[in-house]
């Protein structure tokens, strides 16, 4: 017989509802409107290239038919092969040298010990406060004083050649001031360790730093290759004639003669301007988010 006095199952109780958090509903809104807003631009830059030129004038967000001959026009029109070309070299020539210049830089300020280092080191960083515009008279002054002096010495000058669009962008203050910020954070040990083994400031950078360091060099060579890719106004004021102007003087030589009205044409030569910075971003989007996440603000 059942006992009766057991007392009857009682139904789940529901959990009470959350009351809605309206700070982060309002923070979720600015994020994604400025998703949208970042994101849109280059969304209808993509759909312009592909719409014919009635389209475009229209105002149309989509094509009505995929259009994949404008970027082969667009590419014969603003003879966009030699620009790619000059790019690539000057983009080249620019990180080689800053690889070059800027680690040794930044393991002097970050690891070795000599008078003045602060100081040098404050005033490199002084410079970054500068804008670009105002520092082109000096650095067009000493490009044309070193010119000549080259001209006199080895034949060639650097006005409307490599040296003047690569050489002065090799010490990059940012590019130092990342990788020191990096190389800080090293262990003391390991230098010591090095030491004992008879090695010195070289060899530890060579071995020991570098190895360590990918991600944050991957990331000076993200940014590198950017501001040397966009490049205009300088290429614009050291350059006359197209042997070593960059794609964004292409670009820009296309859209103001070759293609004022062809608006389809001219996002279809901007789409082909930043794929090369698309295709180097997706192979080093790890490196760069470890790069800028690890590098704190000790020193």
């Amino acid at each position: 017989m059942a006992d009766t006095t057991r007392p009857l199952a009682t139904t789940a109780t529901i959990a009470p509802r959350k009351p809605i958090s309206w700070d982060r509903v309002f923070v979720y809104g600015v994020l994604i409107f400025g998703v949208i807003l970042a994101i849109f631009p280059f969304l209808w830059m993509l759909s312009a290239s592909l719409m014919s030129l009635t389209e475009v004038t229209f105002g149309r967000l989509l094509p009505g038919e995929l259009r994949f001959t404008n970027y082969l026009e667009a590419w014969q029109r603003a003879n966009f092969g030699q620009f790619m070309w000059n790019s690539v070299r000057i983009t080249g020539i620019t990180l080689a040298g800053q690889l070059l210049v800027c680690i040794p830089a930044a393991y002097a300020f970050a690891r070795m010990h000599f008078v003045g280092k602060n100081i040098l080191f404050s005033l490199m960083l002084a410079t970054i406060m500068i804008p670009e515009v105002a520092r082109f008279i000096p650095n067009y002054l000493t490009v044309i004083w070193l010119g000549r002096l080259s001209e006199a010495l080895f034949g060639f000058g650097w006005i409307n050649n490599w040296p003047s669009l690569t050489i002065p962008f090799m010490a990059t203050p940012f590019t130092i001031f990342l990788l020191r910020q990096f190389f800080l954070q090293i262990p003391e040990d390991l230098w010591d360790a090095a030491r004992i083994d008879g090695a010195g400031h070289l060899l530890f950078l060579r071995t020991i730093v570098i190895p360590l360091s990918r991600a944050p060099i991957m990331t000076s060579i993200t940014f590198g290759f950017i501001g040397s890719w966009n490049a205009l106004l300088w290429p614009l004021l050291l350059t006359q004639t197209d042997d070593w102007r960059p794609v964004a003087v292409g670009l820009t030589k296309f859209v103001n003669s070759d293609a004022p009205t062809a608006l389809h044409l001219q996002m279809a030569a901007s789409v082909l301007m930043i794929i090369p910075i698309l295709i180097l971003y997706f192979f080093t989007q790890k490196q760069f988010t470890v790069g800028i996440a690890t590098t704190g603000l000790k020193g």
